[in-house]
């Protein structure tokens, strides 16, 4: 039997590189199309080709009349981008992979678990709504003439390199100087972390598989934590303690219009999963990196290099002012 043929569009990033390696460990036969600047080292035995998938004349000259089982697109975030893509490889390829987001369901859910049917529907966030039109065109090319699309939700998928607050190391590293740091609304609401490892586990197997087509799937751990206790997870990781101090979304938005739209159109609701739909076709699935694991591989990478550990004057200006107006006194 002949390996599987892949292309993934990106395929270094946070989420796609646990992907990229995994792939190529179950004998997939991978290619990378990038510009060839990313950071991450490919794994032995991944082909990679340069090329600027904003720039569709490059892409054909760098792959040619190539046909793949199928093309996953780790970087597109518009109709526009996703119209490309379908220029590109329509016809050329048996499978064609999304990357959405679970940030496209509605929001705030008016039931959970979250289930892949339902609806998508996001007020507060650009990027959301976005994601949202890029399926849209897909259900239709696939409604209209059958292109074998599928769309993949992830929900807050992270590796070593990335904090889950939006200010990034700056929360990390005012806990150590003792400060308080700010977390959003009264710290209860449930957040889903999927470290990208286990979010490749559900997903290499999605690759060629004919029951994924016209369909869609969201990824997630099982994991579920309050936004408290992730900020005391990363306080233990880095042997600290969080001085937590609570303050509204939308007093947060109206200080920094992108933290708020993060923080409104996806992390301030409670967001639980139902992976049952994935494990219908996955069912050996099983997440394994709890985040308290995660967040000591957070702390690990960081303090390896100090040039990691870079502080944001805006978000650590903006903590002292919030803390200020909202730290309760006892």
């Amino acid at each position: 039997m002949s390996a599987l043929r892949v292309l993934f569009i990106g395929g270094s990033g946070i989420i796609s590189s646990a992907s990229t390696a995994l792939a190529a460990q179950r004998g997939v036969e991978l290619t990378l199309l990038n510009r060839g600047t990313g950071r991450r080292d490919v794994p032995d035995g991944v082909r990679q080709v340069v090329g600027d998938i904003r720039d569709p004349d490059s892409v054909r000259a760098a792959l040619g009349t190539e046909e793949f089982d199928a093309v996953v697109d780790w970087v597109a975030f518009t109709p526009d981008h996703v119209r490309t893509d379908l220029d590109l490889f329509e016809g050329r390829t048996g499978q064609y992979v999304f990357i959405s987001s679970a940030s496209a369901y509605q929001t705030p859910a008016n039931r959970l678990p979250i289930r892949e049917s339902t609806p998508l529907r996001n007020p507060f966030w650009q990027y959301s709504r976005d994601k949202i039109a890029c399926e849209e065109v897909l259900v239709e090319a696939y409604r209209d003439r059958g292109f074998p699309a599928t769309i993949v939700r992830p929900s807050h998928t992270y590796d070593r390199t990335l904090v889950p607050f939006d200010a990034g190391w700056t929360f990390i590293e005012r806990m150590r100087q003792g400060k308080e740091v700010v977390v959003h609304g009264d710290g209860s609401s449930l957040w889903t972390l999927t470290h990208h490892t286990d979010f490749a586990k559900g997903f290499v197997p999605l690759l060629g598989h004919p029951r994924t087509l016209g369909e869609a799937f969201h990824i997630t751990s099982d994991d579920v934590l309050t936004w408290d206790a992730i900020a005391h997870a990363l306080a233990r990781a880095a042997g600290t303690q969080a001085r937590i101090v609570h303050v509204p979304s939308d007093v947060i938005a109206a200080h920094d219009a992108e933290w708020g739209a993060s923080l409104l159109g996806d992390k301030t609701h409670s967001s639980v999963f139902d992976n049952g739909k994935l494990r219908s076709v996955v069912p050996d699935l099983v997440a394994t990196v709890p985040f308290e694991e995660g967040a000591r591989e957070i702390v690990a990478w960081h303090d390896e290099d100090p040039a990691r550990r870079s502080v944001d004057p805006h978000h650590d200006a903006l903590m002292d002012q919030l803390v200020e107006r909202f730290r309760v006194t006892r």
